[in-house]
């Protein structure tokens, strides 16, 4: 969790950072560890500073004000658990059980039309060996609450589609702002700004908060949403489909919802994606026919798949700013 998010949070816990002198203004995109990594060990000397104490005792400083507040957190969503159910044909799946837990990436691959809406249905209803597929759906190894099924404010996941189209006449400030205020965000132009700045990391071309939605590129639509998914979406889950054909950096945007402890599922044709995931689930017939997880050679592949992709892309950023190629 970011400085930034831990404030968001807990507001009181400024007060630690002052208490123990340490200033973090310049730092709230960074964790935590990570801020108190920064410092040389010259600087550790001379301030007499214990990180591990420091690390510790901000966790037993929050839970400390939390009680003495009075503030309940619901427990979210940790772990999503998928039991496996019969193909179009009826024979058993090809699996025995998966879990998939908060900051995990999987990719779903097979070809059109071989069940993977299917799969999210089933995702989406929690199913309970009620739907066509006999699957049935965990949430933190147990039944799921009624909550998951029946609240209109309780999503559990949230869909990326592969096509984004606005056709509200509103500006990405006011549409931005539309989504905090329903969320009932303390920080609104907070919330705003990292949306924006999260979203132009993601698009090859940078846009602006008095821009009009309809007047932003494909690419720059997907960056939008993903971001305002990741930061705004109280749902957990997050199902991206083609992220390839997105026209965004796409490592960076599942980094994006990693960070916000989403799980990710991605449908994708693309093997450079596939094996980003921790594991993927290979559809057919209707039905989950394996789970492969990504070994250690796939991922030296995607080593030399990454730099292969790397150079296409500057290739297309050159081609796009009116450079002339060579070898």
């Amino acid at each position: 969790m970011t400085i930034n998010k831990i404030l968001e949070k807990y507001p009181f816990a400024m007060s630690y950072f002052v208490e123990n002198k340490l200033d973090v203004e310049n730092h709230k995109e960074k964790t935590f560890q990570e801020f108190l990594d920064g410092f040389t060990h010259e600087e550790v000397e001379d301030l007499a500073m214990d990180k591990e104490e420091l690390a510790e005792n901000l966790e037993i400083f929050i839970d400390q004000m939390k009680e003495f507040l009075g503030i309940k957190e619901e427990v979210g969503v940790r772990s999503l658990t998928i039991l496996p159910g019969f193909d179009k044909s009826g024979s058993p799946e090809g699996f025995n059980e998966l879990t998939i837990s908060t900051s995990q990436v999987i990719s779903i691959v097979g070809p059109t039309g071989a069940g993977k809406s299917r799969l999210l249905a089933d995702i989406e209803w929690t199913a309970q060996k009620d739907t066509p597929t006999g699957r049935s759906i965990l949430i933190n190894d147990e039944l799921p609450d009624k909550k998951w099924r029946f609240s209109s404010n309780n999503k559990l996941v949230a869909q990326l589609s592969q096509n984004m189209n606005f056709v509200m006449d509103l500006t990405v400030m006011e549409f931005l702002q539309l989504h905090a205020e329903s969320r009932l965000v303390e920080d609104v132009e907070g919330t705003i700004q990292r949306i924006i700045r999260a979203a132009n990391s993601l698009a090859g071309e940078k846009f602006q908060l008095d821009t009009p939605v309809t007047a932003l590129s494909g690419g720059q639509s997907r960056a939008l949403m993903i971001a305002d998914t990741a930061i705004l979406s109280s749902s957990p889950i997050v199902l991206i489909d083609e992220i390839e054909n997105a026209g965004i950096d796409r490592r960076k945007a599942l980094n994006l919802l990693i960070d916000e402890d989403k799980i990710v599922l991605m449908a994708t044709h693309d093997p450079t994606l596939a094996l980003i995931a921790d594991k993927r689930i290979i559809i057919k017939n209707g039905g989950i026919a394996k789970i492969i997880e990504t070994t250690e050679e796939e991922k030296e592949i995607l080593l030399k798949l990454e730099k292969m992709d790397t150079y296409i892309q500057d290739m297309r950023s050159s081609l796009r700013n009116g450079k002339t190629l060579s070898v």
